[in-house]
């Protein structure tokens, strides 16, 4: 009837449709938490993995199977180890490839911990170098490799999952801590690097969250006695993680840039 106005029921598009991400350490903890949160917006996901191929396969199957008709394929699992910038190169080769564009988003959650906790006297060459390995030098292979290859012109994000533990500054996490200060460092000065690129360049630090890697090697005193520090007695979730990476891989967060953000309940 004319006059008469309509009122569309176009469902509105998620804030990441139609937008790649790569997700290190997707296949379980922080990072697939991650990856589920930014399948939720839209995302399509590259799922990094270094050794559990059976996580990171059903952690694809779970996204492919809650992707609408006519795109079924939404997430791929691609083994790749950080530390090697011929494995970091094929991986955003294979992201590309997968999705046939370019990657807006990076999210390196990759990173390992010597669970002994052993004080800086006691702590070998060997360990050292394999946690700054992963943490440090996979960290900057994969800024690098996303500063020259994240689409341009808005919407590239560069997050690195760092950790709270470089404020709090905790006996027992002396080489861990120094590996996440470098990766700090390194993105408050890539977000400087970038500019004109429209890609920002963000930290988000997590206090103590319930994943394996963090009850890896501690008892149940101390797990009590971290609790007992935080002011919301209790530990993290992955779920507390997730939905601030989310809102900076969005074009909500665009304006954040540069910055370390630092989730932790109080903790520190």
């Amino acid at each position: 009837m004319a006059g008469v106005s309509t009122i569309s029921h176009t469902a509105p598009s998620l804030p990441l449709e139609g937008r790649v991400a790569i997700v290190t350490g997707a296949s379980r903890g922080i990072g697939r938490a991650i990856a589920l949160h930014l399948a939720s917006l839209g995302a399509k996901l590259v799922l990094n993995y270094a050794n559990s191929s059976t996580q990171a396969d059903l952690l694809a199957d779970e996204i492919n199977s809650s992707s609408p008709s006519p795109h079924p394929q939404r997430a791929i699992a691609v083994k790749a180890d950080v530390s090697d910038p011929a494995q970091v190169k094929s991986l955003f080769d294979q992201a590309e490839q997968a999705f046939g564009a370019e990657p807006h988003i990076l999210v390196n959650s990759a990173g390992v911990i010597d669970p002994k906790y052993p004080t800086i006297a006691n702590t070998t060459v060997e360990d050292f170098d394999s946690i700054f390995s992963v943490n440090t030098r996979g960290a900057f292979l994969c800024c690098r490799e996303a500063a020259n290859r994240l689409k341009r012109g808005g919407g590239g994000r560069i997050i690195l999952i760092s950790s709270s533990m470089v404020g709090g500054l905790k006996p027992g996490f002396g080489a861990y801590a120094a590996s996440k200060a470098a990766v700090e460092t390194m993105v408050r000065i890539l977000a400087k690097e970038l500019k004109g690129t429209g890609i920002t360049a963000n930290c988000v630090a997590p206090g103590p969250i319930a994943t394996d890697m963090f009850f890896a090697g501690k008892g149940e005193e101390q797990v009590r006695k971290v609790i007992e520090e935080c002011p919301l007695s209790r530990l993290g979730e992955t779920q507390d993680v997730a939905p601030l990476v989310g809102f900076l891989a969005t074009d909500g967060g665009e304006w954040v840039n540069g910055q370390i953000i630092r989730v932790n309940g109080g903790y520190v």
